[in-house]
């Protein structure tokens, strides 16, 4: 990547095209991502600069030392489940694109990119889009916006053969190859992974693969590509987080490993843990892209794609209500009850993705025509496969639950970006959305008051309209100045309707989001500043709860805002030194909360909820400080890196209370590589390692709370997910 490096808001397209071979690459994100004319704050990272350090680590953790970014995992070291944020906006409200092609959840909105692993191994080039952006398909960005794109195609033959070890029993091995291109119009390319690692929190184990291939034909103006990929994932089930308070307590019984998911006991009263608590998933995903090229001003990108995913997750609970699984207990069966349960997804998710390019002859003028028709069918349902206590007539292939969803996504887009006068760029995007959301059937939430599971049965329609108008002043060649007004809206996902209290309805949202932004680059020195602002009506922020099954609970708040300044700069200190840092402040407010907290009485009956006016207080994991730094030596294909990133204090619900928060955390990487070059079949040998937290900085980097009142008085529960200590990944690769 040219221009400011790593951590740059942008970078001039310097990177040319050789050859016709890789048009199709170059356009099939273009009506999408932004250029060096777009009034946006954004940043591109290379193949080369992933390669640099991806030995397994999921994508956040590969991500995250681009501005305004926080990564978390679950396992405590970026390998499995893993989330992030940017601007203190979470993944669920980020659009994530491969290809152009959604990759959010249609449902939850969530990304899991657990589902496929070593994406990273794969990919092109990955543009981190921050605030509204261009128009795009799929889930709206609220926040952010994270466009991948997948390999080249290579003009000649190569395989590649990739090994790692590291900390926690963790491995991965990955083998790539490429036929070049054959009879000067066709390629193929393959890709198989795998990983494994026990993680640093206990059983939180990860065992995954992953596939990808990809075969083209590369015509004089017409490109024909076919992509598929995806994983099968088994991971150690970790989402309750740690009890630290717990762990301060009682040091004798309790570490920063524990995990009480799986846990039971026997008659005899003695700890057992249940070996099979775990997530089960397999998502396979096939895109056909077309590249038609008219003229030397005009072409169209077109694309099919479907994805299909299906699995579950599997647990041993306690204590369980016989009523809420619709089981009845046989006679002499105690009141409640052990059991194992599943809980299942079954999904498809299809259709078509274009845009119509026109660039005119002077390059005056750029324009596209863009849209989306998307639909998304899944069921949820759950299963009952073992029970302590007796029930009449058990059967464990009958579903405790099942309901059903369609969901249509349907989009249009118009840009425009013109050269007014010489330097001065102008650019107006429109975009209109439609969504219907149906669904049908039998929740898994249980309803006190009614002794009975909830009928999720409802649909809902949403009409949106978002535009976006920027200017891009250039007046030299090293300096841009840039300002942009959005307007994006998004509709509630599936949990906001299917947990929303009698009466109630999950609102849609509005973001109001402004950019004013300054870059000057040079071959060897770049800085920028980004202002932003968003003012948000009806945003649906996190209460620092989480469901049963760990997904994060939100709710309507009517004002907040987000407003920071983004600070990026690299300087080339010689030929053999460079670093690279952004920094970010920001303050992020909900205006006029009210915290509602659930109340018993002393014989736990339910009271009102107690509320709590607090006024204007900051919003849920939305750090004021985050520092990123990067040192890199070369020498000789020797190459060290020292990595530093710190993030300020998040509060885990809306509160703003000290004790409801993570504490800051600064932690530094090294990593060094050394390439031996060679020649004959065996080009070059790539040796690798990483050392995370290289000072062995105790830290959490996520956590979650619930209150509650019984008998009057108040009760504060957390849970942490904690990071691994110092570890370390080495690798080899092989190119051939």
């Amino acid at each position: 990547m040219s221009g400011a490096g790593l951590f740059a808001q942008t970078v001039h397209p310097t990177d040319t095209i050789s050859s016709d071979l890789y048009l199709d690459e170059f356009v099939i994100t273009s009506a999408i991502r932004a250029n060096e004319r777009s009034a946006v704050a954004f940043t591109d990272l290379s193949a080369a600069e992933l390669s640099r350090v991806n030995l397994g680590q999921d994508i956040p953790f590969l991500l995250m030392l681009t501005p305004s970014f926080v990564a978390t995992s679950e396992t405590g070291t970026g390998i499995g489940y893993t989330g992030f944020r940017i601007r203190g906006t979470d993944a669920s409200r980020i659009n994530v694109t491969i290809n152009g092609i959604p990759f959010n959840d249609p449902q939850s909105h969530g990304v899991f990119f657990v589902n496929i692993p070593d994406m990273a191994s794969s990919l092109s080039s990955v543009q981190v889009q921050r605030g509204v952006g261009t128009s795009t398909h799929g889930a709206a960005a609220f926040g952010a916006s994270i466009n991948m794109q997948t390999n080249h195609a290579q003009p000649l033959s190569f395989a590649e053969l990739e090994c790692t070890l590291g900390s926690f029993n963790t491995s991965k091995y990955t083998v790539r190859a490429g036929s070049g291109l054959i009879n000067n119009r066709w390629a193929i390319e393959g890709r198989v992974s795998g990983i494994q690692s026990d993680g640093y929190v206990d059983r939180a184990f990860t065992d995954m693969q992953s596939y990808l291939f990809s075969g083209g034909f590369y015509g004089d103006n017409t490109t024909l590509k076919f992509i598929t990929f995806g994983g099968q994932q088994k991971t150690g089930l970790a989402w309750d987080g740690v009890d630290l308070d717990m762990v301060r307590r009682y040091p004798h019984l309790f570490n920063r490993r524990f995990n009480a998911l799986g846990i039971f006991y026997d008659d005899d009263g003695n700890r057992q843990y249940y070996d099979n608590q775990l997530d089960h998933y397999t998502q396979f995903h096939n895109q056909l892209h077309l590249h038609q090229r008219f003229s030397r001003n005009l072409n169209l990108n077109a694309a099919l794609h479907y994805t299909r995913g299906f699995g579950y997750f599997e647990e041993y609970r306690q204590r369980e209500r016989f009523n809420r699984y619709n089981l009845t207990p046989a006679a002499g069966a105690r009141s409640r009850t052990d059991l194992i349960r599943q809980r299942w997804l079954d999904n498809h998710f299809f259709g078509t993705t274009f845009s119509l390019n026109y660039n005119s002859d002077n390059n005056r003028i750029q324009a596209i025509l863009g849209g989306a028709a998307n639909r998304f069918t899944g069921d949820h349902f759950g299963k009952v496969l073992w029970v302590r206590e007796p029930v009449v007539d058990f059967n464990p292939d009958d579903d405790w639950y099942r309901n059903h969803a369609i969901k249509d996504d349907i989009s249009i887009f118009g840009k425009i970006n013109a050269e007014l006068i010489r330097g001065l760029f102008a650019s107006v995007d429109l975009q209109y959305r439609y969504i219907m959301h149906d669904m049908e059937g039998i929740g898994d939430r249980f309803v006190e008051q009614t002794g009975e599971l909830f009928d999720i049965t409802q649909t809902h329609r949403f009409h949106f309209f978002n535009p976006k108008f920027g200017l891009m002043y250039q007046p030299t060649r090293n300096h841009q100045i840039y300002a942009s007004f959005s307007i994006a809206n998004r509709e509630p996902y599936r949990r906001s309707f299917v947990l929303a209290a009698e009466g109630e309805r999950p609102r849609s949202e509005r973001l109001y989001n402004t950019e004013i932004g300054y870059r000057f680059l040079s071959p060897r020195f770049s800085a920028g500043a980004n202002l932003y602002y968003m003012h948000y009506r009806d945003q649906m922020v996190l209460t620092g709860r989480v469901s049963e099954i760990g997904q994060p609970l939100t709710v309507n708040v009517p004002e907040s805002f987000r407003a920071g300044i983004e600070l990026t700069a690299g300087w080339k200190v010689s030929d053999n030194l460079r670093w690279d840092g952004n920094l970010t402040f920001s303050r992020s407010r909900i205006l006029n909360f009210t915290e509602n907290v659930d109340a018993w009485d002393a014989h736990w009956n339910p009271l009102p909820q107690v509320e709590h006016f607090l006024g204007t207080t900051d919003i849920a994991y939305s750090p004021n400080v985050i520092a990123n730094s990067l040192f890199t030596f070369n020498h000789r294909g020797f190459e060290m890196a020292l990595q530093s990133f710190y993030v300020g204090r998040q509060f885990f619900d809306n509160t703003s209370s000290h004790s409801r928060s993570i504490d800051p955390y600064f932690v530094n990487n090294l990593s060094l590589r050394y390439t031996l070059p060679l020649e004959n079949h065996l080009r070059a040998v790539d040796f690798r390692v990483l050392v995370n937290n290289l000072f062995n900085v105790d830290y959490s980097s996520n956590a979650y709370g619930w209150s509650y009142y019984v008998g009057g008085v108040r009760h504060d529960h957390s849970r942490f997910f904690v990071q691994a200590g110092t570890n370390f990944l080495a690798s080899v690769t092989m190119r051939f």
